[in-house]
């Protein structure tokens, strides 16, 4: 899987660009502020439909601007597909696949796949269980693209169960039907959640002794609110069952607090090694090399799964590295890859490819 060709028009700080990457290993080098990651979030947000820097859609769109285009050219084995998406500053976002217009933005999630490192990624293992939560959430959207539906209907109908609380009502059968649709909705963004942890552990383990060049037992594991204390098991029925038994116990909880304390928005999953909870006991090298590992193991995982290897971008990730894991983490990058690495400084990275300077445009 490939980006042929991108072409930016109002994007960020692009008023009109036209690139052409080369099919393996690309480095983006230019100053702090040239638009190198600018260039990276508008290839990122082909693939989830988001930005990869949590900012809503009309933050993307250039100054003084009505709207942002983004158009590639994609290939996936021998097909080759166009992908076109207008972000308008007011109204919902346009999109098209092969010059026909999409009924739905969501179906042309897929289309790429892409994972991105990024210097934040240290958040993953250092900060709350929300970022963990996102990280497999996004993984399985990565994995099966229909997540991303069932990850929306569950944000939806927590929404208006919160909303139903804060309002002050004590209706129990009210509350009961809410308490149906956030359990099926949460079931299956837990059926997800547990396979894509199912999916990772292995690669996951693997990754961290790639970098960390000594082997150490890295796990994902998961604590839930709703149920027994590691539920991992089960097919979407069962979750469902158990968070909607749970929503029933916690009904006086939630009455008096007016949120709903329980879920899998509730739910912590642990990176650790040797069962230690890297968050709280790792040290710093650990946790930056388990936030690699991840993102790593997130990369073979859909490389495995859809059996070709997903664009994978690194946005100045080198510089945030010692010399030791910048060397293993540049050996442990995939073959057959079309890789994106931008980067301030040439020489903080140790891996060669095409190169393209970033300023005015991009240029060789």
């Amino acid at each position: 899987m490939k980006v042929d060709w991108v072409s930016l028009a109002h994007f960020r700080s692009y008023q009109e660009l036209e690139w052409q990457p080369d099919p393996g290993v690309n480095l983006l080098l230019g100053p702090n502020g040239a638009g190198k990651t600018n260039l990276l979030e508008a290839i990122a947000y082909l693939s989830s439909l988001r930005s990869f820097r949590s900012v809503p859609d009309p933050s993307l769109i250039a100054d003084g601007e009505i709207a942002a285009v983004v158009r590639a050219g994609v290939s996936s084995g021998s097909r080759e597909r166009l992908v076109e998406i207008e972000l308008p500053r007011s109204g919902p976002r346009r999109t098209q696949l092969d010059k026909s217009r999409l009924r739905k933005t969501a179906d042309l999630l897929g289309v790429l796949r892409v994972i991105a490192f990024l210097p934040d990624d240290l958040d993953l293992v250092k900060r709350g269980p929300a970022y963990r939560r996102d990280l497999l959430d996004a993984v399985a959207v990565q994995l099966w693209p229909a997540a991303h539906h069932d990850q929306g209907e569950f944000d939806r109908a927590l929404r208006q169960r919160n909303a139903f609380l804060k309002s002050g009502g004590r209706d129990d059968m009210t509350l009961s039907v809410w308490d149906a649709r956030l359990a099926q909705s949460g079931g299956r963004v837990m059926s997800r959640r547990a396979r894509v942890i199912e999916t990772l552990s292995p690669h996951l383990e693997s990754a961290y002794g790639d970098i960390a060049g000594k082997p150490e037992r890295a796990s994902i594991g998961y604590i839930a609110t709703w149920g027994a204390r590691h539920a991992l098991d089960g097919a979407a029925a069962d979750f469902t069952a158990a968070i909607l038994g749970s929503l029933e116990r916690s009904r006086k909880v939630d009455y008096d607090r007016r949120l709903t304390s329980v879920g899998p928005h509730r739910d912590e999953p642990v990176l650790a090694l040797d069962g230690i909870d890297t968050r709280t006991h790792g040290s710093q090298g650990e946790q930056r090399t388990m936030a690699l590992a991840i993102k790593l193991a997130a990369h073979r995982s859909v490389a495995e799964m859809i059996d070709e290897p997903p664009v994978l971008l690194l946005d100045d990730v080198f510089s945030e590295l010692d010399p030791q894991r910048a060397e293993a983490l540049a050996k442990t990058l995939p073959p057959d890859t079309q890789t994106l690495i931008s980067s301030a400084r040439p020489e903080d990275v140790p891996v060669e490819g095409a190169v393209w300077r970033v300023g005015d445009g991009v240029r060789r």
